[in-house]
């Protein structure tokens, strides 16, 4: 039996928004302290995320948007070698540091090759502890502190480089994957099954979803009993039919009762469950594989138990 793959890199912790932004490197911190101290660690196979290529970016963004970002990381190294500000934004909840591009494309790279080695068989699956996260960044736009879409980076790694027919996305967050859905929706080699708050950021989810959407939006303060009747209800069955061969996972774990990020009640048995539920799916469809990678999530201490609970069903431990 192969060992569960843990990616990362010290990028991550260099990207950094303004001061109390929510999406912090203490994230990464908090989680990785958490899996010492429970020993969680220890059964993970830790490896270093490379930097994906502008090839494989290219697969879910446009290039004029990856030329955009790159532009304006140039007008902030000026700026800052003119004394101005150390940040450059996007969007009110989003802006790049001189470090904020390396770690999105390590981050983007860690799913890769999380991909890489599970399809291999050196791993039977791998979770990526990456930020910043990237469910929102759509073809063309950066949001939601999201710059470029790891999972749909990967997901169609593992069609177009690997050949394989048919992969699943499974969204699990407070908010709605609307960056995965703008890159993916239509594309009948992708099933891709969410839930999320509604009403609620990025207010998207509910507006005629392509036929490969299997939407779920909840309302303000549902439990985790209720996400698990819908997704045996709603996602058993479409995933079931679909058969994929590969599932690919945005871990979201603001959902989670303890984060003020939104009003939902899922809790660490919860995110177990939903684990399981994922390698149900994916030992008897698609020989276990399975790259999970970290969307939200921003109470630490809720967040790191929230990670433990979910690798420890990945790992088997």
């Amino acid at each position: 039996m192969a060992p569960t793959g843990f990616y990362s890199h010290r990028s991550f912790l260099a990207h950094a928004m303004e001061p109390g932004h929510p999406e912090c490197p203490e994230r990464l911190t908090a989680i990785a302290d958490w899996l010492l101290a429970t020993g969680v660690a220890d059964a993970l196979d830790q490896r270093e995320a490379p930097p994906a290529t502008d090839a494989q970016l290219l697969r879910a963004h446009s290039a004029d948007y990856l030329g955009r970002l790159q532009a304006l990381h140039r007008r902030l190294e000026q700026d800052i070698a003119a004394g101005g500000p150390e940040l450059a934004g996007l969007d009110p909840d989003t802006s790049i540091n001189l470090h904020t591009l390396s770690a999105a494309r390590h981050a983007s790279g860690a799913a890769v090759a999380a991909t890489d080695a599970v399809i291999a068989g050196e791993l039977d699956n791998a979770f990526c502890a990456v930020r910043p996260p990237g469910h929102h960044a759509c073809r063309d736009r950066a949001m939601g502190f999201c710059f470029y879409n790891h999972v749909a980076v990967a997901a169609l790694h593992a069609l177009e480089h690997h050949g394989l027919s048919r992969v699943a996305v499974i969204d699990f967050d407070v908010h709605h994957g609307n960056g995965t859905e703008d890159i993916l929706a239509g594309d009948d080699r992708v099933l891709m099954a969410s839930f999320f708050q509604h009403p609620f950021y990025p207010h998207s989810g509910t507006e005629r979803p392509a036929a490969n959407m299997c939407n779920l939006p909840v309302p303000a303060y549902t439990t985790g009993l209720a996400v698990r009747e819908l997704a045996e209800t709603y996602w058993r069955p479409r995933l079931e039919d679909f058969r994929p061969e590969m599932v690919f996972v945005s871990a979201g774990f603001d959902a989670h009762r303890a984060d003020d990020m939104g009003q939902l009640g899922l809790t660490e048995p919860d995110f177990a469950w939903l684990t399981r539920f994922i390698r149900g799916i994916a030992d008897r469809f698609a020989g276990g594989r399975i790259v999970s990678c970290l969307e939200g999530g921003y109470v630490p201490d809720a967040l790191a138990r929230s990670v433990e609970a979910h690798l420890r069903v990945l790992a088997g431990i």
